[in-house]
């Protein structure tokens, strides 16, 4: 990580702030150039005025204001962005600053992503047919696996991000031991459908054959990851969510309540802010200073805390570990995975 002493002071100074947004994910960009089976945003694909470039660094400027720690550049694919160089570059002075690439495009922006903190390659199985027909793309599984060995290579932070669904579910085990043991960490993502009828925009698309219908697989699935943590570095989620996971699929309990416009919101490529993806816009984000701590905030978070429409896991794991004692709880349980990423990038 580019951890320079002003970044690291200014960071401890707002992740030890109540009540802020510590977590945002923005949309650059809806544009790309991946099929997925799983996702709706290349289905609804069409022109719309991102922000500039200038207005994204405003925008930047005004989340730090807020007190934003970590920011999730995504899109689409946001590496199409002919800018996203100058973007990486502004976000990773004063942000914990995390990027998604399907694999296409990270070899191509190489030198732009040595500035970021960490870049999470989409990769959901090691069976090369599997994934090419999970991604709509002939040879995407060749793309992704060199944009891994290649960034890993060169000394970039680089992870795997696998959607776990009905699909791979099975296989997810030795996909880790595989590259944890190569000592590339792994972000987890979970197969989920929209189920709201006026999203901000649409994502997750219902798909039959990848959905999880072998609930208790999957819980012994989740156990065998707290066991691995246990013994090995670089698996990217807290024993929390995995406990909570675990209990959702064998008993629908949901064991949280949901934290957006409190712990995160999101961003579209427009600049427009929603508590998530699934609920309409409230404001833009040059907007935020002054709308934060408003009467109308106060009512959507109570609005949103009681909403149990969705089961996103980065919504999920922002509520789980919401404000200050969440970002504690994910240092704890988190710190042999930093010790190791800053060792790396400092090497």
């Amino acid at each position: 990580m580019r951890l320079s002493l002003n970044k690291v002071l200014s960071l401890f100074k707002r992740s030890l702030a109540f009540d802020k947004p510590h977590h945002v994910q923005w949309m650059l960009t809806n544009r790309c150039n991946y099929r997925c089976k799983s996702c709706d945003v290349w289905r609804e694909q069409k022109p719309v005025a991102e922000l500039s470039t200038e207005e994204v660094k405003t925008g930047l400027d005004v989340l730090r204001e807020v007190g934003v720690v970590e920011i999730v550049f995504s899109g689409g694919n946001p590496l199409l962005r002919e800018d996203i160089g100058e973007l990486i570059d502004y976000a990773s002075h004063h942000f914990i600053t995390t990027i998604y690439d399907n694999g296409s495009q990270a070899v191509k922006k190489i030198d732009a992503l040595r500035k970021i903190d960490f870049v999470a390659i989409s990769l959901d199985t090691l069976d090369e047919k599997k994934y090419d027909y999970l991604k709509g793309v002939h040879g995407a599984w060749k793309n992704a696996v060199n944009a891994v060995q290649t960034l890993h290579e060169q000394g970039i932070t680089v992870g795997v991000s696998p959607t776990i669904s009905q699909l791979n579910m099975y296989e997810i085990l030795d996909f880790t031991e595989h590259f944890i043991e190569k000592e590339i960490p792994v972000l987890y993502c979970l197969y989920q459908h929209d189920t709201l009828t006026q999203p901000m925009f649409n994502i997750g698309r219902q798909d039959k054959e990848l959905e999880i219908t072998d609930a208790k697989s999957f819980a012994r699935i989740c156990d065998a990851l707290i066991e691995k943590k246990n013994r090995h570095r670089g698996i990217l989620i807290t024993k929390k969510m995995l406990s909570t996971l675990k209990r959702l699929y064998l008993s629908g309990q949901r064991s949280w309540e949901c934290k957006a416009l409190q712990s995160f919101f999101m961003i579209d490529p427009q600049g427009r802010v929603a508590g998530c993806h699934l609920q309409e816009p409230v404001a833009t984000i040059f907007d935020l200073p002054s709308v934060w701590n408003s009467q109308k905030f106060e009512n959507l978070r109570k609005t949103y805390q009681e909403c149990t429409k969705c089961s996103y896991m980065c919504y999920m794991f922002y509520s789980l570990h919401a404000n200050v004692p969440g970002n504690i709880e994910i240092i704890r349980d988190q710190w042999k995975n930093a010790k190791t990423i800053v060792t790396a990038r400092r090497s």
